[in-house]
């Protein structure tokens, strides 16, 4: 049984969470230093850890990962290295590529995934009052709710992707000027997502909202909170000196 599994049950049977919005925060973090600050000599065991870790944390979000839309725009990121990074010095099957940007393009892929894992585990784990009550008790007001307006908008704008999408193929968008339909497909998912925040941004004025004079929510605690902490302070300082 995985972690988020036992968190559940834990939930469920009323007897506390092994993981707060402290805990889920610092994963995160934890995430998002390993793909960032660990040297380039590093990336495939620092992939690997980070993997190990999202499949025991978050395994919905290690499923996700290998949707073909997620493959598809890592494909995008890692392949134009190929023939723009660097001298076209390999030959593959006839095609000529550089081999600094093959190396180049698997670095981008594997932080693509990374990263990914880490913003669907930790969107789908933290409530955004939470996240926003822990904004507000920094002393960064209103952020909370800019943020929290932000990560209320990843899910939606998923979804309106998708749909877009779905729609687009079904009515032939793609066969024949498929740069056009693309465009129009973007043009899409932006709009969507500027009415959706504008939608949020009146409901809360409707409702006299202020940011100066929000009170922070309570801030949901883990038992196992400290671990996620240390344990990713001590994995960053090890790949990033030893």
């Amino acid at each position: 049984m995985d972690l988020h599994s036992v968190n559940v049950a834990q939930v469920r049977k009323g007897r506390g969470q092994l993981l707060g919005t402290l805990g889920h925060l610092a994963i995160f973090s934890w995430f998002l230093g390993m793909v960032m600050l660990v040297p380039v000599d590093k990336i495939v065991a620092t992939t690997l850890i980070c993997l190990a870790v999202g499949w025991l944390v978050y395994p919905n979000a290690m499923r996700g990962v290998l949707r073909l839309r997620w493959l598809v725009w890592m494909l995008l990121l890692a392949v134009p290295p190929l023939f723009f990074l660097g001298e076209l010095d390999s030959t593959l099957f006839g095609v000529r590529y550089s081999s600094e940007g093959l190396l180049a393009g698997l670095q981008i892929g594997m932080r693509f995934v990374v990263v990914l894992i880490a913003v669907q585990g930790f969107t789908a784990s933290v409530d955004i009052p939470a996240l926003a009550g822990l904004l507000e008790r920094v002393g960064l007001q209103g952020l909370g709710f800019t943020s929290g307006v932000a990560l209320n908008l990843l899910p939606y704008i998923q979804q309106s992707g998708l749909n877009a999408w779905r729609s687009l193929r079904m009515r032939g968008g793609l066969r024949r000027n498929w740069r056009q339909g693309l465009r129009l497909l973007v043009m899409t998912v932006a709009m969507n997502s500027l009415r959706r925040a504008e939608e949020v941004a009146l409901a809360a004025e409707g409702r006299a909202f202020s940011p100066h004079k929000a009170r922070p929510m309570p801030i949901r605690k883990g038992s196992l909170d400290w671990l996620p902490v240390v344990g990713g302070l001590a994995t960053l300082i090890l790949m990033i000196f030893v």
